[in-house]
């Protein structure tokens, strides 16, 4: 440290108190030597004691942050920093009222969901893996035909079963229904929807009921009385021993079977759902149908995948138009 900073005694009192009573490691302990550091320095520079320090200059100093470059995430993790030391001098009797205690960092933009190109998905819908069980590579096939095609949640898919009960509609569960080329989702905030199913995705489950009794005790009805089967005898996607496939199960063989399909990325089961969301939308350009399609309670959830359909056509507008690249 440097000058009045290293020796303020505040300072070396609150980081005896981080480094000895809190118990916390060496390196988070120089970070909050290093915003303690930042602080001083613009207190100094305000001409304000660290004890008078309001929320005005505190707001001003991350307006000086935020102009100078540094990220949302960074000034927050600084702020965090202020916060503890101020929650400590508020302890200490020191001060009457923390100035940190309601500043916020500006807002960090939301990353764009990732995406697979429609070549990509298409790649990983069509992959059929011989080396596999019969058995596991029709459910496996099924689980993406739905997950990419009907862009369900992946609680969604666990969550469905082989036919319309009563016992699933009170428990929460979705069904399929081939005939009427639909599935019954229950989603969140315990809202139902209705989700067309397409034809390859009718093709795939059709082969997959096929060979899903293959499995015992895996019925094809629902049971005649509440006190019947059980609701792993209903799922649409069992394990190899009986039990509903778990989400993390989904997300093991849609990650095995992406790599094996040659993707250069590991898929997970949202990324399919995005895929799903922004392929239509490159489609029909109706963002209130995707909303419909993916649930959406309000719409402003929904037009992300605008952004990701102007980063579609700007890469196709780079790719194709001879006055887009730059020399």
């Amino acid at each position: 440290m440097t000058g009045a900073q290293a020796t303020d005694p505040l300072v070396t009192r609150y980081l005896e108190h981080v480094r000895f009573e809190k118990r916390l490691a060496e390196r988070t302990c120089t970070l909050y030597q290093l915003d303690l550091i930042r602080l001083a320095e613009m207190a100094a520079a305000s001409q304000v004691p660290l004890l008078q320090v309001q929320s005005a200059h505190v707001r001003r100093w991350v307006a000086q942050m935020h102009s100078a470059g540094r990220s949302g995430r960074g000034i927050a993790l600084i702020l965090s920093g202020w916060r503890g030391f101020y929650t400590w001098l508020g302890r200490e009797g020191l001060i009457p009222h923390n100035p940190v205690a309601d500043v916020r960092a500006p807002r960090v933009a939301k990353p764009l969901p990732k995406a697979l190109g429609v070549d990509e998905a298409v790649q990983l819908a069509e992959h059929q893996e011989d080396n596999d069980d019969p058995w596991l590579e029709a459910r496996d096939a099924a689980m993406v035909e739905l997950l990419y095609g009907c862009g369900l949640r992946i609680a969604e898919l666990t969550g469905l079963d082989v036919v319309a009960s009563t016992e699933a509609a009170r428990a929460g569960r979705g069904w399929i229904d081939i005939p009427n080329a639909e599935v019954q989702v229950q989603g969140k905030g315990n809202k139902r929807r209705t989700v067309p199913l397409g034809r390859a995705a009718i093709e795939a489950l059709t082969h997959w009921l096929a060979v899903r009794p293959q499995l015992t005790g895996m019925l094809t009805q629902p049971p005649r009385t509440s006190t019947g089967a059980s609701s792993l005898a209903l799922a649409l996607f069992p394990g190899q021993h009986g039990t509903r496939l778990t989400p993390r199960g989904v997300a093991q063989r849609l990650k095995r079977r992406s790599l094996l399909a040659g993707l250069a990325t590991p898929v997970h089961p949202h990324m399919l759902r995005h895929s799903f969301a922004s392929h239509v939308l490159q489609s029909s350009g109706d963002l209130r149908a995707v909303q419909e399609l993916l649930g959406h309670a309000n719409i402003s959830t929904t037009q992300v995948y605008t952004r990701l359909d102007f980063q579609h056509l700007a890469k196709t507008y780079d790719a194709a138009h001879p006055r887009a690249k730059r020399k």
